[in-house]
């Protein structure tokens, strides 16, 4: 149940995330590619207040190629009420932050030719709070749809690897699918090509994961 409330904890979570210029986080700043048809920023910073407990929490973190991830680097937490919760600043969760940030640094090129346009996946987020779109999701859940499958399942497993989720978990809850399918669909985008330099160590353990 753990990587569950992980992935739930993803959402509902407003993070404002700059590069480090500081300007805010759009697709000019994702030059480093991955897999087949990424982008990602090579570093960002993300900010989030918790109203309840007054808080607020800076997080710089870079990608390690090595470890197929954003790391954080710098954390930074602050009291910005003058009611606060001494607990939450001394052991602020740094996890779902990440997490909410790995989207806006993720980036894909829509179209081709002169209509060609780089979004990045949260662009692409539905208004259900999920990654992928229901209609996207109906999509590429049909049979024939290896293509667009293989698309998704490459949006799906940078982001959960990226924010160091388990993949197979993500994929599982985004596409309303078993695990097992789930897994089988990871191994035959890795055999496509879709998977080049990414690899989860998180998670249910599966083959070519």
């Amino acid at each position: 149940m753990r990587n569950a409330r992980e992935i739930e904890q993803t959402r509902g979570v407003k993070v404002d995330v700059t590069a480090l210029d500081g300007q805010p986080m759009t697709s000019q700043y994702a030059t480093e590619p991955i897999g087949s048809v990424l982008h990602i920023a090579p570093s960002f910073i993300a900010t989030a207040v918790d109203e309840p407990t007054g808080i607020e929490t800076t997080i710089e973190a870079h990608y390690a190629s090595d470890r197929g991830r954003y790391v954080p680097t710098t954390i930074i937490n602050r009291a910005v009420q003058p009611e606060f919760n001494e607990d939450r600043l001394r052991h602020t969760p740094t996890q779902a932050i990440i997490q909410s940030a790995v989207p806006r640094c993720i980036t894909l090129t829509m179209s081709d030719g002169a209509d060609a346009h780089d979004v990045t996946i949260a662009d692409l987020t539905g208004s259900e709070g999920k990654i992928i779109p229901a209609w996207l999701t109906s999509a590429v859940t049909k049979r024939g749809a290896k293509d667009e499958r293989w698309d998704v399942i490459e949006i799906l497993y940078a982001t959960a690897t990226l924010a160091d989720l388990p993949p197979v978990k993500l994929i599982a809850v985004e596409l309303d699918i078993p695990e097992r399918t789930a897994s089988d669909w990871i191994q035959k985008a890795r055999a496509a090509g879709r998977l080049s330099g990414m690899k989860s160590h998180v998670g249910r353990p599966a083959a070519g994961v």
